[in-house]
This record gives C-alpha cells, sequence and structure tokens, in this order.
C-alpha cells in the first residue's frame, strides 16, 4: 500500500475499463485503491491494463478477499464515507478530513443494502439535476469525490 492518506475502494467492481480508470484517477490524486473480491474480471485482465494506460502497474492496489477483511481495517485508514445515490448528505455539504476512505459500490447495484444501513450516517452522494438519472458512471464518481477531498484540502479545510 502506497503511503497516503486517501483511499478509494470499490466493493466488487464488474466492469474493467471503469477500475483501469479509477486506478488512473487514484494514482494522479496521489491515493490508494482497494478492490474487494469478488470482482467480475481478472485484475491482470488485457482490458483493465489497456484502461489503466501504462501507468496500471504504477497503481497502488490492494485486493481484499471480502468486505469484512477490509472492514476490519478501516478504522486504521482513516475516516471511511461511502457514497451512494440515495444519501441525503451530498459530497459538498461533507467534511473530509486529510485521513479519508471513499467506498464506492457495484456498478448495477451500488453498495449492498447491509452496508448502506449500517453506515447510514457515513452516506455522501453526488448532487445531480436530472431526478431520474439513476447514478453516475462508476470512475467518474471516483473521480469527482476524489477530486473535492483534494480541493478541500488544498483550501485547508480538509
Amino acid at each position: 500500500m502506497a503511503d497516503s492518506a486517501l483511499h478509494v475502494v470499490l466493493v466488487e467492481p464488474e466492469i474493467h475499463w471503469n477500475t483501469g480508470n479509477a486506478g488512473r484517477t487514484v494514482l494522479a490524486a496521489g491515493a490508494n485503491l482497494h478492490l474487494v473480491e469478488p470482482l467480475g474480471f481478472k485484475i491482470d485482465a488485457k482490458q483493465v491494463r489497456r484502461a489503466g494506460l501504462d501507468y496500471w502497474a504504477r497503481v497502488p492496489v490492494t485486493l481484499w478477499p471480502n468486505w469484512s477483511v477490509l472492514e476490519n481495517e478501516l478504522p486504521s485508514m482513516g475516516e471511511t464515507f461511502f457514497v451512494s445515490p440515495e444519501a441525503k448528505r451530498t459530497l459538498w455539504d461533507a467534511k473530509f478530513p486529510s485521513r479519508s476512505v471513499l467506498v464506492f459500490g457495484r456498478e448495477t447495484k451500488g453498495l449492498p443494502t447491509s452496508l448502506r444501513e449500517r453506515h447510514r450516517d457515513r452516506l455522501i452522494s453526488i448532487p445531480m439535476k436530472d431526478p431520474v438519472l439513476r447514478s453516475l458512471n462508476l470512475s467518474t464518481a471516483v473521480g469527482i469525490v476524489l477530486y473535492e477531498v483534494l480541493r478541500q484540502q488544498a483550501a485547508g479545510s480538509g
């Protein structure tokens, strides 16, 4: 794991190019990427490397066998935020400390219901003007939230 105070967690990601794109963004932001199994693809798949371009080998990735194993480590990693469209609090209302963990769910179903219910007070959403839109692309969402954390840190509010 790279020496960073920012962590991005993808819980059971299904689409290789989203993970590759998220990895590239994590690398650019100086964060760590955590992937929680099961994955919908092989981590060494050509498509993941292609989406991450020639940077994929440099992405600080930690693979976790399941959520429970990672969950035991979360307190040592920082304050955890779960990104979900159903959250009432937006990322603009959240104050991200320098040590933050940003947790995202699967492309098709988001975060498991049990996680959303257990961590309801830690849920944040990305504001969307279109009321019919269910969600954004996973790698896009990672970029938006991660760079809001960096913006807050640069402004001295994190």
